[in-house]
């Protein structure tokens, strides 16, 4: 058995999604932190929300830090930076000081952030790699859940102490280094092998134009995904529901999501080729049944809970499609610029949903207004993009 195939190896390496979405984890501290450093809530919302904007950038550089560096060594020195800068407001009550700790937080999240998919498509073939990809996806969602709710515990000793959250950085750095092999040396043998039996080879020698197509694709899939996520809580007071409990359905989207992910291998395995419409299919099913629940919060809810799951079988699909499309060194590249397609997605959602909703006419200040408008349509272009590459797979079998 080859070291990569070992169990011990396959959670090492996902330890590292683990920490993906921990930027959000000190959400709840937010309310202290205003009162405790003398700012305002917009700028205490900013220590959360700019670790995504250096994300952006910093997912763009990291395939061109790994070919210097080295898949392994990138990987390390992005959690090294998430595990120092992380815990920096635990010793510190500058703002100013804190931002910046935010900010190489995020320059860590987007160092490895490609490599934690990329290194996947080397390391793993066919149902391995499918299966990879599902938990990796399940991996984030379960990380996201947990260090939320470790760092809620840590409140309660005060909102610094809800930054040593990050502390797990090290542990999981650590079996990383020691369970996880260097695929540099994995990508010059497949190169050599290449070169032996060009003939044979099937692999792509350049990137396919269709890497852009899934990036716009990806893109519009997030659209769709924050619309239902963002409208939700507005649509949920409109009929006088709780936040708590609006809260607490959001949290279960998650758990739906996590699902999603543990299923994605088995979903490839049963379904081949077909499995984006699958996906699709559920997300214009979660779309009709918020856009049209009238009123019925059982309905809406539904819907809401529904739409994490077929997500997180899409987002594993476009990664599983991009080892056909480039080339094995160029998978850290490719894998960055799907990713950002994805960020810019949950960048211009609400952009989007304003924009759609004046093209059909109805201009509204109102978020649950223009969900109940745009989120149809949205359903409509996600069943024909269903039915295209329906047809498209036809033809190629």
């Amino acid at each position: 058995m080859q070291s990569q195939d070992k169990w011990i190896t396959k959670i090492a390496f996902l330890g590292i999604s683990f920490m993906l979405t921990s930027a959000y984890a000190i959400n709840g501290a937010m309310p202290q932190m205003t009162k405790a450093l003398g700012v305002s809530a917009t700028q205490v919302q900013a220590l959360a929300t700019t670790p995504s904007i250096v994300v952006t950038v910093f997912v763009l550089l990291s395939s061109f830090i790994a070919a210097k560096l080295g898949d392994k060594k990138t990987i390390m020195l992005g959690m090294l930076l998430v595990g120092f800068a992380g815990i920096v407001p635990f010793f510190v009550t500058s703002y100013p000081i804190i931002l910046v700790s935010r900010m190489v937080l995020g320059a860590g999240f987007g160092i490895f952030n490609s490599l934690a998919v990329s290194m996947i498509a080397v390391m793993y073939q066919g149902q391995t790699r499918a299966t990879m990809l599902g938990w990796r996806a399940a991996v984030e969602q379960i990380g996201q859940a947990v260090l939320t709710f470790i760092a809620g515990l840590l409140l309660n000793f005060g909102w610094q102490t809800t930054f040593l959250v990050y502390l797990l950085a090290f542990p999981i750095l650590y079996l990383f280094y020691v369970r996880v092999p260097d695929t540099t040396e994995m990508l010059a043998a497949d190169q050599k092998k290449d070169e032996k039996a060009h003939v044979q080879n099937t692999a792509p020698q350049s990137i396919s134009p269709l890497v852009w197509v899934l990036t716009l694709f990806a893109a519009f899939i997030v659209i769709d995904y924050m619309a239902i996520q963002l409208s939700f809580p507005f649509m949920a007071q409109n009929l006088g529901v709780s936040g708590l409990l609006v809260s607490t359905i959001l949290s279960l989207m998650l758990v739906a999501a996590m699902v999603g992910g543990l299923v994605y291998g088995g979903m490839q395995k049963l379904f081949g080729r077909f499995t984006l419409q699958v996906g699709l299919l559920l997300m214009v099913l979660s779309n009709f049944l918020v856009a049209f629940s009238n009123g019925n919060f059982v309905i809406l809810t539904i819907g809401v809970l529904l739409i994490g799951f077929p997500m997180q079988l899409i987002s594993p699909f476009i990664f599983s499609q991009l080892p056909n499309l480039a080339p094995l060194k160029k998978q850290p590249f490719v894998t960055s610029i799907v990713l950002i397609g994805f960020n810019v997605g949950v960048f211009v959602e609400p952009f989007a949903l304003s924009l759609l909703a004046k093209i059909m006419g109805n201009e509204t200040s109102s978020v649950s207004e223009a969900a109940y408008t745009t989120i149809p349509l949205l359903g409509v272009i996600l069943l024909v993009i269903a039915g295209v590459t329906f047809i498209t797979n036809r033809k190629r079998a």
